[in-house]
């Protein structure tokens, strides 16, 4: 009888499983220990305990003061937070503009759009065919009317690494808020905000090993921010709302695996990848890797072939138990090509093709060893289907 082989999950990126020791950590939040942390009995001050604990354990991971963390849903609500919260606090002082780059995650792109759409000025920096910032379009476009500068430091689609602490440096030079999306970046770079000088810093959980719901937003002591709700006064009332203390709990304990083991875990990931991407070169030479030749988080590959189309490959994978995605897992169900490749400046054909492929804990030797097999297989099936059709 034919054993079918184990599915093989490629698509950490778009999210992780919880952890074992992140659903344990939780656990008690939804049982005995359920007070409001707002409450000043017993079962409220442990709350309050465990919420100022979970806060405090997440600064140490970014090299923050406890009272600069703001836990929010996730990593959307963080970004919306910074870049509105920010730009509706200066825009009345002459700071006007808001600048960020045409290869952000949606969250931000809908974020700076809103502000447009009640008066702010948009500028989007030059992005290079490996999807790093042009630098003289940095220094072209923040200038001091630019209330808020965002530029994600680990791109989500082809993991092109952006060089955030330099360009806080600059922004801050021009008196503008530096904010950074770093829900792919963290884990996978170093992150201190102790001695680095970006302003905003968003984290998500479920992209390190904590449930979906939870997220932060660092915020640097004397950042001015309006809150997006009203009507509380927790978390500072930047963030009004019963406090969500088991996800809190969860996020911190995933936060502290994440860079107790981030070195190994980051060489692992990496020896898997460019083991990948050797393979799929060798079996495919027109095969095109995104943002390749440019400073890549380990866990990402973004690969395009000619003649295939994304969705059919996709579906090709999945069949073989093998899940990968088209990109952003914000865009699944779109047949548009990438906003992130078309910015690039890849064709748009190679950008309707693109296969993301990420690598993270349940990622093997022998899954990578898999893909590596049946990639080239089923793109010489595509590409026949193509030419028959």
């Amino acid at each position: 009888m034919l054993v079918k082989p184990p599915p093989i999950y490629l698509d950490h990126a778009a999210t992780t499983p919880v952890r074992e020791e992140v659903f344990e950590a939780m656990r008690p939040f939804f049982g005995p220990r359920f007070g409001n942390p707002s409450s000043t009995h017993r079962w409220g001050r442990e709350a309050r305990a465990a919420l100022d604990e979970a806060r405090e354990r997440v600064a140490r991971c970014l090299g923050a003061r406890p009272d600069e963390v703001c836990f929010t849903s996730g990593g959307t609500e963080a970004d919306n937070l910074a870049i509105l919260g920010a730009w509706r606090a200066v825009k009345d002082a002459g700071r006007n503009a808001i600048v960020t780059t045409p290869i952000e995650h949606k969250a931000i792109l809908g974020a700076v759009h809103q502000a447009a759409a009640e008066g702010a000025e948009e500028r989007f920096l030059d992005v290079d065919s490996k999807g790093l910032v042009v630098s003289d379009s940095f220094d072209k476009l923040v200038d001091d009317a630019v209330a808020v500068c965002s530029v994600m430091w680990v791109n989500n689609e082809v993991g092109t690494i952006q060089s955030i602490p330099e360009f806080s440096d600059r922004a801050k030079a021009k008196g503008a808020v530096m904010h950074t999306d770093a829900v792919q970046a963290f884990g996978k770079v170093e992150i201190d905000a102790a001695s680095q000088t970006f302003d905003l810093l968003s984290i998500s959980g479920h992209k390190i090993g904590a449930p979906k719901g939870i997220g932060a937003l660092f915020i640097r002591r004397g950042t001015h921010l309006q809150p997006l709700m009203h009507g509380g006064s927790q978390d500072r009332g930047r963030r009004p709302g019963t406090e969500n203390v088991a996800m809190a709990v969860g996020l911190a304990t995933a936060a502290e695996l994440t860079m107790a083991e981030h070195e190994f875990e980051g060489k692992r990931l990496q020896a898997m990848r460019d083991r990948l991407e050797a393979a799929i070169m060798a079996r495919i030479p027109d095969a095109v890797i995104h943002g390749r030749g440019a400073p890549r988080a380990p866990h990402i590959l973004n690969v395009s072939v000619p003649g295939t189309d994304s969705e059919s490959l996709l579906m090709a994978l999945d069949l073989k138990g093998i899940a990968a995605s088209g990109g952003s897992a914000c865009q699944s169900g779109s047949i548009s090509p990438s906003h992130v490749l078309l910015a690039m400046g890849v064709r748009p054909d190679l950008a309707s093709g693109a296969i993301r492929m990420s690598l993270g804990s349940l990622t093997t030797d022998e899954s990578i060893d898999r893909v590596a097999e049946v990639f080239p297989a089923l793109v010489e099936k595509a590409r026949e289907l193509a030419n028959a059709s």
